[in-house]
Parts: C-alpha cells; sequence; structure tokens
C-alpha cells in the first residue's frame, strides 16, 4: 500500500500545497477542514492529477467531539498513517491586549493549540502501535518573536513549538520524528482571515516586497519528511529574503 499523509486545514494555502506535493510524491492523503465544497474538489483534481487515493474529512479541528469521530471512523487501513501535517491555524485581529476580543482569543487558542492537539493525540497513538510516523506542526515566527499587537496568537504559535519539543521527547522511545516549521510572511488567506475578510487591508501586509508562497513551505515540509529514516529536522525557520524578522522587511 502506498504512504499515507493526513493534512490538516487542507481546503487553502499551505495545506492544500502540501495535498499536491504529497500526491506528487504518491502518498495517499487524508484531508480534513471545514469547507466541504472545498475539499471534494480539491481531492478530485489530486485523484485525476495525481491518480492517489484520497479520504476527505469534513470537520473544525476546535470541535473535539468531531475530530474524534471522523478519525476513529477511517478504516483500518487508513490508520497507518505515515505523516501527520498539524496545518489547520488562523489568526483573528490585531489589536492591543488591552482592546482584544475575546472571542477571536477563543477561537485561536481553541485552533492552534486545542486542535492541533486533539488531532495528534488520535493520530499518535495509531503511530506508536503501527511503529512509524513523522509529524510536522505549523508554526510561525511568532512563535519565535512577539511583536507588537501579536499578543494572543504570538503566544498560541509559542505554545506550538513547545509542544513540537515536547513532543519529540515523548515520542522519542517509539522512533516517531517530529519537526516544526515555523514561516514568515506567507501570501495566502492568512491576513484576508486575520482581517475578517476586509482584502483591501490584507493585501496591504504584503505590498514592496515578495512574500513566500504555500508552495515554499510545502516543500520545505517535503525537505524534512524525504530525509532518511534516522535523520530528524527538529526545527526550520523559513522566511522571504526580504525579512529579516518578524517586524523588519525590507519594502522598495
Amino acid at each position: 500500500m502506498s504512504k499515507i499523509a493526513l493534512i490538516t486545514g487542507a481546503t487553502a494555502g499551505i495545506g492544500e500545497a502540501c495535498a499536491h506535493v504529497f500526491a506528487r510524491e504518491r502518498y495517499d492523503l487524508v484531508l480534513t477542514g471545514r469547507r466541504a465544497d472545498r475539499l471534494q474538489k480539491i481531492a478530485s483534481q489530486l485523484v485525476s492529477e495525481y491518480n492517489v487515493a484520497v479520504k476527505v474529512l469534513e470537520f473544525d479541528v476546535r470541535d473535539r467531539e468531531r475530530v474524534f469521530k471522523n478519525l476513529e471512523e477511517l478504516p483500518d487501513e487508513w490508520k497507518k498513517i505515515n505523516v501527520l501535517v498539524n496545518n489547520a491555524g488562523l489568526s483573528q485581529g490585531l489589536d492591543p491586549i488591552q482592546n482584544g476580543n475575546i472571542d477571536d482569543w477563543e477561537t485561536m487558542i481553541d485552533t492552534n493549540i486545542k486542535g492541533l492537539l486533539y488531532v495528534t493525540k488520535a493520530v499518535s497513538n495509531w503511530m506508536i502501535g503501527n511503529g512509524f510516523g513523522h509529524i510536522i506542526n505549523l508554526g510561525s515566527i511568532a512563535g519565535k518573536e512577539v511583536y507588537p499587537n501579536g499578543n494572543v496568537y504570538c503566544a498560541s504559535k509559542y505554545a506550538v513549538d513547545a509542544l513540537s519539543k515536547g513532543m519529540r521527547a515523548d515520542l522519542l522511545p517509539y522512533g516517531i520524528r517530529v519537526t516544526a516549521v515555523h514561516p514568515g510572511a506567507v501570501e495566502t488567506e492568512f491576513s484576508i482571515v486575520r482581517f475578517k475578510g476586509d482584502e483591501t487591508r490584507a493585501k496591504k501586509v504584503y505590498d514592496g516586497f515578495e512574500p513566500l508562497i504555500a508552495v515554499d513551505i510545502a516543500e520545505t515540509i517535503w525537505f524534512a519528511v524525504s530525509r532518511p529514516a534516522h535523520v530528524n529536522i527538529n526545527e526550520l525557520i523559513v522566511m522571504p529574503a526580504a525579512q529579516a524578522s518578524a517586524t523588519n522587511i525590507f519594502r522598495k
């Protein structure tokens, strides 16, 4: 049977790009996301273009019951997951802590931290039983450097960084690799979501320089996964050439 990759947040951006890269490399795929129509469209495209098998699971990673129900209902042969890409994540708002929207805080914490934990809880146990596996956690430069008005989003990505280190230690006896990938500025739906659909404001984030695109991160993830079994890339920070830190971007 082909190798299998499970990718969360696969309906757009880095998740969708990862689906294409892993399909290109002959992986069958379990794709999860909130938009069922997008999942089906992407799955059909992947099957047609790469002749791989694709399972789609429509759920929000914040919904613990639906996460575990959908994952546990996978047929046993689909639980032989070689690679888990914990990609689902988001930012909401860009306000100082005193003006922050508590609903936004909870959305970020529930998605970026708790959602990652729910999926990892299920899949890591399969990997232990199978005797193999590689977990990729999508962090951020915001998980390495705090910037003004980033507060809760940065905290959630610092948690991803810490959890990646904790997973690596806990899963070490089982031969399961864990890698954290921390991108800088990537032009996806990220800023549109952060600014709640304000495309004009979102576009300004990337004005004057060439940001990363989703496939840049997908190929970086593939690099980490494709190393020999005795090699683990603990973490990678990936930035546009025009970006030196979270807040230092050279704009022409």
